[in-house]
């Protein structure tokens, strides 16, 4: 049964023009209406330019002739000589009137501010700059009331081959665009990479399973795969897995199965460690899984306090990242093909691959170099693979060969060649910089320079030099604070990132505060199979409904930080947008999970990925860029990355929510507006999306 948040639906009062003709004369003369028509038209067109300040973002991927565009922009033709052309006429010279008073008086105004003393300047500057905004919304609004009806149209479903669709990642047309070379696999984010109709489930798509119940079972219908593809999967973690009837099991402690257990506790004996719950205290915290199977790894390691991130090529089915995704285990799209990953330099405190499919000794070892650049120093390789398996190399004189390329390579990286035991090898990053200078004239890849050493790339190409090296982040992993002091930073710590310890104080206050909030009004929703009283502790699993977040401005990390500290057994993808500061370095040493994002551009995930989507300020970073994309766009993107009774959490400016709550409708959200605090100019839009069950045909 679907619960759905009793709330208000859609938008209430809005205006609509009326319909009265009574200020035209009747009896005007047909040519005077077709001059005044000819002139109407030629201003038409300056004020669309003005109509919808998001618009001004992305091109319109589905224009139309008649009737209304992708935002609700009304381009009916005049019909010379009715009563409706007059009246529209009517209108459009009033609208234009005023878009003509508002230049006028903003000219004024900006004329007036400069004549001003420079000591007058900066009292009067944050009001003017909020009047500026507001008349941005009075702007947008006046046109909204032009559009009735026609506004209100819901988005269509899209068809439903979409349904496991990620914008961005087109195979077919990317061989068509003579991609090759495992590059047809990459993300090509260009125009009309986005979608514009909402994404339904799979017909017997079911709500996945509460923790931890659902980290180790999985619906088959709610994911891409077949049975075949279950028991013909060849990577070590894939095999750890059983199909039932309508279920998929993931059952690591059975004896027909591969051990994840005794694996991760052999990787510990090799570091020299007594099992794996002593990572922690050998400085680990994040890993980054390479070719992560279906999540096994990563799903054990959860409960020893260790984050570990997945990242897969994309896969039209059978998708590694769906399922472990699925199972509410951090994972996205990620490839070593041909760009540099969207994480900043000296990001992960362990990289692994387990038979991961990546050929380390190809392309001259470039991809061996981007595991370094994100490797923290002091950090661990782990690489499994029959490759490595001494007792193969007797037979096999090209394997032989291809190893002695991969560990000559990491030589001149100076890893460490710490262990190797059958088909598994142990590297360790060096924690001294010195190191690279010391080795031999052109026995290995050379340091990139200052201007070639970029901290956070955003999808660069591959670079065939040492990077990281300039960082003022450069702190081997033993010389750290372990988990989970690392995530209290102090005040020498943030001087790196250029912060000051009251600028994190203060977020962390606000987050706590807004944490406490969303619980206090979202629990008696969330636990409503469980009801507790106010001021009673959260229940335990597996009443726990949220097992993600997607925090889609997530500024120092505040969000995540304050659900730790409240003990909720969520885990939260920090999300920092290219428009705005970068302080994802700092979200990752604080010992978090992130990516850095455009958000002109779709999320590398599957659809139905999140239970809640956070956003704390993104509409008013989003419409202070001149190159943003629409409104309607980016809430068309958080419907896909939703899953079905997944919720949306919007805090920002009272008008800017307003013109939010307006879309809600369009995209079949159940949706309220809160008021913070009774002083407070922000709002907070909660909205449920509802679960509509594709019917089978």
């Amino acid at each position: 049964m679907s619960r759905h948040l009793p709330l208000h639906r859609g938008v209430s009062g809005l205006r609509n023009l009326s319909n009265s003709n009574d200020f035209w004369d009747s009896e005007v003369k047909d040519k005077t209406e077709k001059e005044d028509l000819d002139r109407n038209r030629a201003s038409d067109q300056s004020y669309l330019s003005l109509r919808f300040p998001f618009r001004l973002l992305c091109p319109d991927n589905s224009p139309s002739k008649y009737g209304v565009t992708e935002n609700g922009f009304a381009s009916d033709p005049f019909s010379v000589g009715s009563p409706r052309s007059r009246h529209k006429l009517t209108v459009l010279f009033l609208k234009l009137s005023l878009v003509v008073i508002v230049i006028l008086a903003l000219t004024g105004s900006f004329w007036w501010t400069l004549s001003i003393s420079t000591l007058s300047r900066g009292h009067i500057f944050h009001g003017y700059r909020r009047l500026q905004e507001q008349l941005v919304l009075d702007l947008w609004d006046i046109g909204e009331l032009s559009l009735g009806a026609s506004r209100m149209k819901e988005i269509d479903f899209c068809p439903e081959e979409s349904e496991n669709h990620i914008p961005c990642f087109n195979i077919s047309e990317n061989l068509a665009l003579r991609y090759s070379d495992s590059s047809e696999y990459d993300r090509q984010c260009g125009q009309g990479s986005r979608q514009s109709c909402l994404v339904l489930p799979p017909v017997n798509y079911k709500i996945p399973l509460r923790w931890p119940t659902g980290r180790d079972v999985i619906w088959v219908a709610n994911v891409k795969i077949t049975g075949q593809e279950v028991f013909t999967s060849g990577s070590l973690t894939k095999r750890m897995m059983m199909l039932e009837e309508e279920q998929i099991s993931f059952r690591s402690a059975s004896l027909m199965f591969d051990g994840v257990e005794d694996y991760s506790h052999q990787i510990a004996e090799m570091i020299g460690l007594r099992n794996e719950s002593n990572f922690i205290q050998a400085g680990v915290r994040t890993i980054l899984d390479i070719g992560c199977g279906y999540g096994s790894f990563g799903a054990h390691l959860f409960s020893k306090q260790l984050l570990t991130m997945c990242i897969a090529n994309y896969e039209s089915s059978g998708s590694q990242v769906q399922l472990t995704l699925e199972r509410g285990l951090p994972a996205m799209i990620g490839s070593f093909n041909a760009k540099q990953l969207p994480y900043p330099s000296l990001s992960f405190d362990m990289l692994h691959c387990a038979r991961c499919g990546i050929d380390w000794d190809e392309k001259d070892g470039i991809f061996l170099i981007e595991v370094d650049r994100v490797l923290k120093p002091g950090g661990y390789f782990v690489w499994t693979s029959p490759l490595t398996n001494v007792q193969s190399f007797l037979r096999n004189k090209e394997k032989q060969k291809r190893w002695n390329f991969v560990r000559d390579f990491a030589e001149n990286l100076c890893w460490e060649l710490m262990s190797q035991q059958e088909e598994t090898v142990l590297w360790k990053k060096t924690s001294k910089k010195n190191c690279y200078n010391s080795r031999k004239p052109g026995s290995g890849p050379p340091i990139c320079s200052k201007g070639q050493d970029v901290e956070s790339p955003y999808y660069q190409p591959l670079q065939n030099c040492i990077g990281g090296t300039h960082s003022r982040r450069w702190l081997p992993i033993e010389e750290r604070p372990t988990w989970p002091s690392r995530s209290n930073l102090n005040k020498n710590e943030l001087a790196l990132y250029g912060l000051h310890s009251e600028e994190l104080n203060e977020d962390t206050a606000n987050s706590r505060t807004a944490v406490r909030n969303y619980w206090s009004l979202l629990s008696p929703l969330i636990f409503s199979d469980h009801p507790k009283r106010p001021g009673d502790e959260d229940p335990s699993p597996p009443y726990n409904m949220l097992r993600n977040v997607l925090d889609m401005n997530a500024r120092y990390g505040g969000l995540n930080a304050a659900l730790l500290e409240g003990g909720k057994s969520v885990w939260v993808m920090n999300v920092v947008p290219t428009s705005g500061p970068n302080y994802l370095p700092l979200i990752l040493d604080r010992g978090y999970v992130g990516v850095l994002h455009d958000w002109r551009e779709a999320f590398p995930t599957y659809p139905r990925t999140y239970d809640m989507v956070h956003a704390d300020g993104l509409l008013s970073l989003e419409t202070s860029q001149h190159r943003r994309c629409t409104m309607l766009d980016l809430f068309t993107e958080i419907d896909r990355l939703l899953r079905p009774e997944g919720w949306i959490l919007i805090r920002d400016a009272a008008p800017l929510v307003e013109s939010a709550r307006a879309l809600t409708t369009r995209l079949k959200w159940d949706a309220r507006i809160i008021e913070i605090e009774s002083n407070s100019d922000e709002r907070l839009l909660i909205c449920q999306k509802p679960f509509f069950k594709k019917q089978a045909m």
